[in-house]
């Protein structure tokens, strides 16, 4: 055999060529994407494009078995990273190897390569895992739901480290494959459009494909035995709602209600523009909590929620939520007004449209009866903290200073900025400066002193400066006025942000 000599020099530049020279910048992402509420939420170093979750499920022993492939791109030379988990990992692979992992509290997973990841790299990640969810408990609580017959994930600010791996927030959004075998005879619903069903030795699978980016909260899973209507928008948008089969005295409300709409997002489509995602629906499934979440495509809706009668407000709540929330998703959870804010004051047009009180009667209705040391003014809507995330204020205060935009800039710009804004930051993130810039560009007025007075200020705005705004307290008589028709329906949504958890608990 020939053998090369190679002299010390020689040796030593070719030892150096094989070890990049940037080795020393491979560092550990981050275990937080960097939200001041949340710092653990999310993770830093990589940004996934697309999450395929091969799931099967027991209702009768909560046993959820799954593979996750996450393909993503590294956003920094990476010598490890986590991702967002609280089940038992069996099993992680990188592009094809097997990577060392290790569990960090109670949801990091620590993810270690067999070697080191250039920045801008397409990578794909394999984790296989298994485990009951309702056992886990992050920070105290669940976002998993058991029902008589399956179970549900659905939960705001997080509810996705119950049942798969993920970069957990807003900021990292990602299309969604989801495929769930049940014990045939179950149904499995998710986000997206039902792409495939079939049936083999007793399990059920079913397909489902939501292809426009989606916030990893705005992910559900529906496990029970529902009934079904399918339907079709005038322009072939697939409806599919679902409702539990136990729902007893509620049922029929619910139906009323879930029934409406594709009525409900035409009406939507003419004040925010086309509907963003690729279907459209909701489902009521056999829980016992009280509140609604704007799940992505199939807005989930607690019964409790019809229990005194039908109720359209609400699901005009959870559909403007996909233009407001979903499709333009918040920067950080500080930025939570731009979901809520319009989501109230959605149903306040809703008010307005079908008669039963205009935007302004029900702005005015709300600066009136909340006295100035009502705790509700001391709550900011554009950044109220993680304890006061999901306040009544970032509703209703927060819907007050919309009625005060649009008397500020009038009907015509008001309505081109609502319509403009999902059009212009369409399947993207931004933070509540954003949309103040967009208004102001758009009506060609200075509007910081305004939402700062409506957004930011922990107290009442004075009768004077709340006059200015076009909104005006009714006056105090021995009789005082009945309130907006609508104000009831709408209050019984309140519970929509009344997920039974403390929110400000860092538990994620």
């Amino acid at each position: 055999m020939h053998r090369r000599l190679i002299v010390p020099s020689a040796l030593a530049a070719s030892l150096l060529l094989a070890i990049p020279a940037s080795a020393a910048d491979y560092t550990p992402g981050a275990a937080g994407i960097g939200d001041p509420y949340y710092p653990t939420s999310g993770n830093g170093g990589y940004d996934v494009s697309h999450y395929d979750l091969r799931l099967k499920y027991q209702p009768a022993t909560d046993l959820l078995e799954g593979t996750a492939t996450i393909l993503a791109t590294t956003r920094q030379n990476l010598s490890r990273f986590n991702l967002d988990l609280g089940l038992k990992v069996s099993e992680v692979r990188v592009n094809g190897t097997r990577a060392k992992f290790s569990a960090s509290g109670d949801h990091e997973l620590v993810v270690t390569p067999a070697a080191p990841l250039e920045k801008g790299r397409a990578i794909s990640i394999v984790v296989r895992y298994a485990g009951k969810p309702s056992e886990v408990r992050i920070g105290g609580w669940t976002a998993w739901h058991r029902t008589p017959d399956g179970a549900v994930a659905a939960d705001e600010p997080d509810s996705a480290v119950w049942w798969f791996p993920s970069n957990d927030h807003p900021l990292d959004k990602a299309t969604f494959d989801v495929s769930v075998s049940v014990p045939d005879g179950t149904q499995a619903i998710s986000n997206g459009v039902l792409q495939s069903q079939s049936s083999r030795l007793g399990w059920t699978r079913f397909n489902w494909r939501s292809d426009k980016p989606q916030a990893t909260y705005l992910a559900t899973l529906a496990v029970g035995k529902f009934d079904i209507t399918t339907d079709k928008t005038d322009k072939g948008l697939p409806v599919l709602n679902a409702y539990s089969k136990d729902l007893g005295a509620n049922a029929g409300a619910a139906r009323a209600s879930i029934e409406r709409t594709k009525e409900v997002a035409e009406w939507l489509e003419e004040v925010y523009g086309p509907y963003p995602f690729n279907a459209l629906g909701g489902y009521v499934p056999n829980v016992t909590t009280g509140y609604a979440l704007e799940t992505q495509t199939r807005p989930f809706y607690s019964p409790r929620q019809f229990a005194n009668g039908a109720n359209v407000s609400v699901v005009v709540h959870e559909l403007a939520h996909q233009w407001y929330g979903d499709s333009v998703s918040v920067d950080g959870w500080k930025d939570i007004w731009i979901n809520e804010g319009f989501a109230r004051y959605s149903q306040w047009l809703w008010s307005e449209k079908e008669g039963e009180g205009t935007a302004q009667e029900l702005a005015d209705w709300v600066y009136a009866t909340r006295a100035a040391d009502d705790p509700f003014w001391t709550v900011k809507p554009g950044d109220p903290g993680p304890e006061k995330q999901f306040d009544i204020a970032v509703y209703d205060r927060g819907a007050l200073a919309v009625q005060a935009l649009r008397n500020e800039i009038g009907d015509e710009d008001f309505f081109a900025v609502l319509k403009g804004w999902p059009a212009e930051r369409a399947y993207g993130n931004a933070k509540v400066s954003d949309f103040v810039a967009y208004a102001e560009r758009i009506s060609g007025k200075p509007l910081a002193g305004l939402f700062d007075t409506w957004l930011y200020q922990p107290s009442k705005p004075a009768a004077p400066t709340a006059a200015e705004a076009g909104i005006t307290a009714r006056s105090r008589t021995a009789t005082p006025p009945a309130p907006p028709k609508s104000w009831k329906k709408i209050a019984e949504t309140n519970s929509v942000h009344d997920h039974g958890h403390d929110h400000g608990r860092d538990r994620h």
